[in-house]
């Protein structure tokens, strides 16, 4: 016990051990889907977070120790956010078609998401700083925290939100469109999008590349609207 302990003291000293595990976790996630038929409920974004929060807690490692290793992969989520912009790219005529549809869904979308969450919260019981951080929950992690540092939220907390969120709405949103019936790829790919932001996209990228581009767009839009009607819905009611 004591030689693996010495063991992993001497390899977490290495910042290329935690991307290392990382890359690990994600690939024991992505097999875990792949077998299973691509079934949403085994998320790879999900079983990922739960493996590397165990061994953390396990190994009694800081997050910021973590990062420092990690933070490469974090680097590549805006390289990965600009790539999506090809799929869109190849989709631009049924964009350009959609046009009014994809405005009143965004609104529609934007607006639901924050004030749901916004009533969410007061049926809980919770603060006005919870009613902040919880508002922008749907819209890509960067622009949520910034919204919520704006208003006087907490970042720290409306980041893990955002995160449940995405995975949440990358397990279920797929159920639920099915139960409504939903079957137009555009369509069921904005929805996800715009209440999943970047977890859903990548689902919605896996499953369709119609779905995929659409739902990048509606996380974009869906970020630029919110960060433009929260704060003045915001300061309008209270």
């Amino acid at each position: 016990m004591q030689d693996l302990q010495s063991i992993w003291v001497y390899l977490s000293a290495s910042p290329l051990l935690h991307l290392f595990l990382t890359l690990v976790a994600y690939q024991i996630g992505l097999y875990l889907y792949q077998k299973g038929g691509m079934m949403p409920l085994l998320n790879p974004v999900m079983i990922a977070v739960i493996l590397l929060v165990t061994i953390l807690l396990v190994t009694d490692t800081s997050y910021e120790t973590y990062f420092n290793g990690a933070q490469f992969v974090h680097f590549l989520l805006g390289p990965a956010t600009v790539a999506l912009a090809i799929p869109l790219y190849r989709q631009f005529d049924k964009v350009k078609r959609s046009a009014v549809a994809i405005l009143m869904s965004l609104l529609c979308g934007s607006i639901t998401a924050a004030v749901s969450a916004v009533a969410l919260a007061i049926w809980l019981g919770g603060t006005e700083q919870a009613f902040l951080s919880l508002a922008p929950k749907s819209v890509t992690a960067p622009v949520a925290m910034g919204i919520t540092k704006e208003l006087g939220g907490l970042p720290s907390l409306t980041a893990v939100l955002v995160m449940a969120t995405g995975i949440i709405g990358a397990m279920l949103g797929p159920y639920l469109l099915n139960m409504l019936g939903i079957k137009n790829w555009a369509a069921r790919g904005f929805a996800i999008g715009t209440a999943s932001h970047g977890i859903g996209t990548a689902r919605a990228m896996q499953v369709n590349e119609e779905a995929g581009a659409f739902s990048g767009l509606a996380m974009g839009l869906n970020a630029l609207a919110t960060s433009i009607l929260l704060p003045l819905i915001w300061y309008w009611i209270f």
